[in-house]
């Protein structure tokens, strides 16, 4: 007997399903929100009707002066004030996606219930009963229980298995539906986590451009006019680092948002796990 058990467990495949997913909108949506960036920068905050000193010959870069609002003064904040309202741009578009796509995950109803409800039923061995309530679920802890139960079902009427090997049949197939779960909720999170970091520098960035440029000009004119654009050109220069210390934030708040509602999905899967090798283990020594 001990030289046939390799063999029967060999035989048993996995019947979890890798989910094809496009993730075009990692590489569109950024170059989509830069380029929205620079026409916000372009068309709105630096529109001529703003300034009471337009540029006629407008182009990429019109020298527009007098700025009319607050949101035209962003607007001689320079170059980098375009890429940085694209990142919040990039922020606004994958906290929707991922809130989207982690509420979907999550499921119907409490999670602690959807598992009580899964125990009482595999308690009074009606598995069909416990996957109809992965069906009601909806979410990845539902995905990766009725993942589990067609194994814990498949193993109920298996006999060349013992039930240590079925237990280990069970576990791993909870482990490969967890593995195609996971990287589902985790993705794009990155984009978040690298512009909470890269907005405050660009932020600095721009200030420092703006700086070198207003004390160039002060050290070309001179005189009380040189003070005032100075002045003019630091608060300009600042709102660089408004912008920048804005997009990060959020950035850093949504990030950490959504990694803890993973983690407490991630705690359901794992429950779910324990639940149906604990439960088959008991019932069908």
């Amino acid at each position: 007997m001990a030289e046939t058990k390799p063999t029967a467990t060999a035989k048993a495949a996995t019947s979890v399903q890798v989910k094809k997913r496009s993730n075009a909108i990692s590489w569109i949506a950024p170059l989509l929100c830069i380029v929205g960036g620079f026409l916000i920068w372009r068309f709105v905050a630096g529109a001529a009707s703003g300034f009471t000193n337009p540029d006629p010959n407008g182009g990429f870069w019109p020298a527009h002066q007098g700025p009319k609002g607050a949101f035209n003064k962003m607007y001689e904040g320079g170059i980098v004030v375009p890429i940085l309202i694209g990142n919040l741009l990039v922020v606004l578009v994958f906290v929707i996606e991922r809130f989207l796509t982690i509420s979907k995950a999550a499921g119907t109803g409490n999670n602690d219930e959807f598992i009580r409800k899964v125990q009482y039923h595999l308690a009074n061995k009606n598995v069909d009963a416990a996957l109809s309530e992965c069906d009601k679920q909806k979410g990845s802890v539902g995905n990766v229980m009725k993942a589990g139960l067609r194994k814990y079902k498949e193993m109920i009427t298996d006999t060349e298995l013992d039930t240590e090997q079925k237990v280990l049949s069970i576990q791993k197939e909870v482990e490969e539906a967890t593995a195609l779960e996971l990287p589902m909720l985790e993705k794009n999170l990155v984009f978040l986590s690298t512009i909470a970091s890269v907005a405050t520098l660009l932020g600095l960035f721009g200030t420092v451009l703006g700086m070198i440029r207003s004390f160039s000009k002060l050290g070309d004119e001179g005189g009380g006019d040189a003070a005032r654009e100075l002045s003019k050109g630091i608060s300009e220069a600042l709102y660089n680092t408004a912008l920048g210390i804005g997009t990060s934030a959020i950035a850093i708040i949504m990030y950490n948002v959504f990694t803890t509602k993973i983690d407490g999905i991630t705690y359901g899967i794992d429950e779910s796990g324990f639940t149906l090798t604990q439960s088959f283990a008991s019932l069908y020594k």
